[in-house]
């Protein structure tokens, strides 16, 4: 049957069901081949914290949304244009999103009285003409796959798990996407179970048949791959990016890289990717708690290794006396946060950005730390470099804060020239000196000497109590310890020297309004200005990574526009910093509700600001 071929930009597809039934790895696997395809992508894997949620409820709903296009893309996307609903819970949980005509494909077989109830539909939506808006293709996507499958030696249980990779199949031919990668993934991931392993590669094949023979679908859809610079890509999550910069600067500085890390949501994956990579010299302990954890990695680098720890926002709170204690010793360590929504447990797979107050002043005394944000999930691997960077430079405690949208999206990544990453020198005390001073200073940095333990001659005491200048004997004098304090300070104040001052992307020059953001914000924040500018509105945008110290060049840039916007998601945290740093009445945007932005809403906000001038 031959069928038509429309031609498409860009798609938004949402697939959604049960925490069990393979939402996570459907989605992965349609992004997988996508990214080969050539498109330009980007990903929101969204998903209950309960390991196993009660089956067909709302809070046990898993979704995956993909926004994939022929030009580059900034966001995954505010609304789907495809909706696959594989039970009434799923349907529920996500119909509000989806805009006037656009698909709906809906498992049938789920839709039972039982399940329907589960989630407080009265009546069957599929069947009572609620969804007349939509194209609403129902399909018994459970006992196809059943049916597909006969024959096969496994369970009726085992067959009905296989409905994702159908729906899959479907998906792959409607999006026109390759099919060999996933038949070759499924070969390796059920390699010592065979029938499993035939049976999916028949369900994902049965799906794909499906579609090309089917009456339901008259419509091919084709989304031309996109323009890329030159160079070898890769799909890439931000946990993996940081875990591979992690890498890179273990190998740019000469340093064995050393995790101390006790698993927390959504970090984990950090600690999985690295303990992969020993043969880069990359050591990893999962140790029995935060403290331990921090503990470790800060004794690794009084050791000579880069010592890392990696967690979320409650676990910064557990290690905040270790990291201060990192300052007073000053050592260099990489504590990395992927935040997410709280307080306390909070919404552990959610996303948030309210960890920045926390990083700033969340420990004992006057401890400050460099605090970096990246601003998308490939960019987590140039800001672990960066953290790394000013970490060994400046024996620093450097805070790294990424988010779990970041950690769990991913979008295509250039692979980089490892020759061309910069040099990271750690310029350990040399061995053999007369008259060691473990605190004499660097004139142009302010950092102390990193002295490898027991070297002859460098042999200095260690420890949280206060060290004289120079000498590094404990001391209890009250001038020396001004003095200290206010070193330390002026070390990390230093580093605004040592970084880029703040881009802003103000095409005409002329624009009286600033969007200005950090971290995982800025796909939605540079989507929103593109939309605005396209409506003929002047609007600056700039996006900070340093957040401690600031870009040496941000009151300037400040005080150069009429109005500020800054939105976050948080109740106004750089905000805060803002006001109380430069006198600058900032206009906060604050959302806390565990998603990322959407462009559209972000769009308003910034055409408000404008249309108020």
């Amino acid at each position: 049957m031959t069928k038509q071929v429309q031609q498409l930009d860009r798609v938004i597809i949402r697939f959604a069901g049960d925490s069990g039934d393979g939402m996570q790895l459907t989605g992965d696997r349609f992004t997988q081949e996508t990214a080969a395809f050539g498109n330009d992508l980007s990903t929101l894997p969204n998903f209950p914290a309960e390991i196993r949620a009660p089956a067909g409820t709302l809070p046990g709903v898993s979704s995956f949304q993909l926004h994939f296009a022929d030009h580059d893309i900034l966001t995954p996307g505010d609304a789907p244009n495809v909706l696959v609903a594989m039970n009434p819970a799923a349907l529920k949980a996500n119909l509000g999103d989806l805009p006037r005509g656009a698909d709906l494909i809906v498992n049938t077989d789920e839709f039972t009285k039982r399940n329907l109830a589960k989630v407080g539909y009265a009546a069957d939506p599929v069947q009572d003409g609620s969804l007349a808006e939509y194209r609403v293709h129902a399909l018994p996507l459970t006992s196809m796959t059943v049916t597909a499958l006969t024959g096969f030696e496994i369970s009726k249980k085992d067959a009905e798990r296989a409905k994702n990779m159908f729906a899959l199949g479907l998906l792959s031919w409607l999006y026109h996407r390759p099919t060999e990668g996933t038949v070759s993934f499924l070969e390796k991931k059920f390699a010592r179970k065979p029938d499993i392993m035939k049976a999916n590669i028949a369900a994902f094949q049965a799906g794909w048949s499906y579609g090309e023979t089917t009456e339901a679908f008259s419509v091919q859809y084709e989304i031309k791959p996109a323009e890329h610079d030159p160079g070898v890509y890769r799909n890439i999550t931000g946990n993996v990016a940081l875990a591979y910069g992690l890498v890179a600067a273990g190998e740019r500085s000469g340093l064995p890289i050393y995790l101390g890390s006790y698993p927390i949501t959504p970090a984990s994956d950090i600690l999985h990717e690295l303990s992969k990579h020993k043969k880069f010299g990359v050591r990893t302990f999962q140790a029995e708690d935060e403290i331990a954890a921090v503990g470790a990695a800060l004794g690794a680098s009084f050791g000579g290794s880069l010592g890392v720890t990696t967690t979320s926002g409650p676990g910064i709170a557990l290690k905040s006396e270790t990291i201060g204690l990192g300052v007073a010793t000053e050592l260099p360590l990489l504590v990395i946060d992927v935040q997410r929504a709280g307080p306390s447990t909070g919404l552990p797979t959610k996303t948030e950005q309210a960890d920045l107050l926390q990083a700033m002043h969340g420990r004992n005394g006057e401890a400050p730390v460099p605090v970096i944000a990246p601003q998308s999930p490939s960019d987590c691997f140039d800001a672990a470099l960066e953290a790394a960077r000013i970490a060994v430079k400046y024996r620093t405690p450097v805070i790294l804060l990424s988010d779990g949208y970041l950690a769990n999206g991913s979008e295509p990544w250039r692979l980089p020239d490892v020759a061309s990453l910069p040099r990271i020198e750690p310029d350990f005390a040399a061995p053999g000196q007369e008259d060691f001073q473990p605190f004499r200073r660097d004139p142009e940095t302010l950092a102390r000497p990193w002295a490898i333990p027991g070297t002859a001659g460098l042999e200095h005491r260690i420890g949280g109590l206060e060290k004289a200048d120079g000498s590094g004997n404990i001391s209890y004098d009250p001038a020396n310890h001004d003095r200290m304090v206010r070193l330390r300070q002026a070390k990390v104040d230093g580093i605004a020297n040592d970084i880029a001052p703040l881009a802003v992307d103000d095409p005409s020059g002329e624009a009286r309004v600033l969007v200005l953001g950090w971290g995982g914000t800025f796909g939605a924040i540079s989507a929103a200005v593109r939309r605005v500018r396209g409506n003929g509105q002047r609007v600056a945008q700039a996006h900070l990574r340093h957040l401690n110290p600031f870009p040496a060049n941000l009151p300037e840039v400040l005080r150069s526009y009429d109005k500020v916007v800054v939105p976050e998601i948080n109740l106004g945290q750089l905000a805060l910093l803002l006001r109380g740093r430069f006198l600058v009445d900032v206009i906060g945007y604050n959302q806390v509700r565990g998603l990322p932005f959407k462009a559209e809403e972000l769009q308003g906000v910034i055409q408000d600001v404008i249309d108020s001038e």
